[in-house]
């Protein structure tokens, strides 16, 4: 076992940069044949065969490795957030592909945390974005320009009555932070409740909010905010085999007839239950996401929410709909995540994909709920709703219409999740493959039975493999248990196929490292 680690560890880096025309002929790894044929014998595979790039990036002329390492030692945050043992060093993107500073090629199937929605760099946006870095960059609100009213009036065009107020910001906490005001301004009440393992941000106000541990402060904070029991049908104490609004079910099995689900119920008592013992009467709110991002993809039963909208409306309260990662397409049957569950919120929360990378954020409310902030706050942000922000918003709109990627996220997403979902037949330990559209998690767990999740170690082994082979996917999860996939929306079946190749190459490593 040792020998066969010292060899994997030591092989070269993913694939060699080539020319064009050199990929159309054949892409070749680093390694010879030779060297291909000697690590095989001892138990390891050939690499899947990444599939074609026709761009070259420029070379890297920076700052050198170490260089970078003593500098954010030095200068920087102390809070670890890097991936890999060996951080990369990225120079250069290209829609769904990545370059870093040695000239080798990784397929992004993170986007930068579910953030690159149409491509790194996407000639569309780089125009509109330059056309606009020429012309006005920053005038703050106390000045129109048109960029702000053009954006406004695509974005208020794809979100239904009577979700047609916009105020834009910076990002998903400042927009999560803006929507806890008005959810208690138009309330007059407090409480705002969100499920465990909720993300909603990293500021102080939405700390109250988020609900994973790592992000707990022994500090107070979070005055007003209760957590609900997340109603996961793989990890939660229901489930079953029809829950979910998927291509994919969870491995329980249950004898609900299809629309009828007893875990739905089950979860539904303990919402009324945090209702009737954790807040008040009257409450300002409720927040969710409508696929949980951070913590691993998880998926609630179909109708829950639809219930539970209902049962914080009777309360009092406004709902919230934290699209920062479920929006502009990226879950294929609907534009918005919210759609999905049949269910219209009071305020619709958005960033990430929205400026496909670049710092931009929105609020969408009723007219109601925004007359009621106005009548106790002159809310002003400098920086939200800039003319380059607004230009960009708009050419991601155009790209995702013109491009057909949401149609894109529905069909590509959809072949890869089912491809994926084959692992669990070949692997004990995939325990739940789950997700819609190009927003996929994957499970790792020790086994199919007790569901717990695998070791830690063990999981960053195989995310170290996929690197090494070319392949970029992030963690989440309570336990950084789950395996996140979300690439940016123009990917190919091609790109899927070899994802699914590398994960389960990772995979069979990892079996056979623990069988010696």
């Amino acid at each position: 076992m040792g020998e066969m680690t010292l060899v994997w560890r030591h092989l070269p880096r993913p694939l060699c940069l080539v020319t064009s025309t050199l990929r159309i002929l054949e892409m070749r790894p680093f390694l010879s044949c030779a060297s291909w044929t000697s690590v095989t014998k001892l138990g390891l595979h050939t690499r899947p065969r990444m599939p074609p790039c026709d761009f070259t990036p420029e070379k890297y002329q920076s700052l050198g490795y170490n260089r970078v390492l003593e500098i954010h030692k030095e200068h920087l945050s102390p809070v670890v957030t890097a991936l890999f043992q060996k951080p990369l060093l990225l120079h250069q993107g290209h829609m769904e592909w990545l370059f870093d500073a040695e000239g080798n090629r990784y397929l992004d199937f993170f986007s930068g945390i579910v953030t690159v929605s149409v491509g790194h760099c996407h000639p569309t946006v780089n125009a509109a974005a330059q056309k606009q870095l020429g012309r006005l960059w920053h005038t703050s609100a106390v000045f129109f320009h048109a960029p702000i009213h053009e954006y406004a009036e695509k974005l208020a065009a794809l979100l239904p009555e009577p979700l047609k107020v916009i105020f834009l910001v910076n990002s998903g906490s400042e927009a999560n932070d803006l929507a806890m005001l008005m959810a208690r301004a138009h309330s007059n009440n407090i409480d705002i409740i969100s499920f465990r393992g909720a993300y909603h941000g990293c500021s102080p106000y939405t700390l109250g909010l988020t609900n994973v541990g790592t992000y707990k402060m022994e500090l107070p904070g979070g005055i007003g905010c209760q957590s609900t029991m997340c109603p996961d049908v793989f990890r939660g104490p229901w489930g079953g085999s029809h829950c979910r609004d998927s291509p994919v079910q969870t491995i329980r099995k249950c004898s609900c007839a299809p629309d009828c689900c007893q875990a739905k119920d089950q979860y539904i008592e303990q919402f009324k239950d945090t209702l009737s013992t954790s807040v008040a009467n009257s409450i300002a709110g409720f927040f969710a996401e409508p696929i949980q991002g951070v913590n691993g993809v998880v998926q609630y039963p179909k109708g829950f929410l639809k219930e539970a909208f209902e049962l914080v409306r009777a309360r009092g309260g406004v709902c919230i709909a934290d699209e920062v990662q479920t929006g502009f397409g990226r879950l294929g049957s609907h534009f918005w995540g919210f759609q999905t569950h049949d269910v219209l919120p009071d305020i619709v929360t958005m960033a990430k994909g929205i400026g496909n990378g670049f710092p931009m954020a929105a609020v969408v409310t009723t007219p109601e709920i925004a007359k009621s902030l106005a009548k106790c706050l002159q809310h002003f942000n400098t920086f939200g709703g800039s003319p380059l922000a607004c230009a960009v918003g708009s050419a991601v709109l155009e790209v995702i219409k013109e491009e057909n990627l949401q149609e894109n996220s529905q069909e590509v997403g959809t072949y890869m999740l089912l491809k994926f979902a084959k692992l669990q037949d070949e692997f004990e330990i995939v325990g739940d493959v789950r997700g819609k559209g190009l927003m996929i998690g994957i499970e790792m767990v020790q086994d199919k039975t007790s569901r717990q999740p695998l070791p830690r170690e063990e999981v960053n082994q195989i995310h170290e493999d996929c690197k090494n082979m070319g392949l970029l996917v992030g963690k989440g999860g309570i336990f950084a248990q789950t395996f996140r996939i979300a690439p940016p929306m123009c990917i190919t079946k091609l790109e899927a196929d070899f994802a699914v190749e590398v994960f389960r190459s990772a995979l069979t490593q990892h079996m056979e490292r623990r069988a010696k």
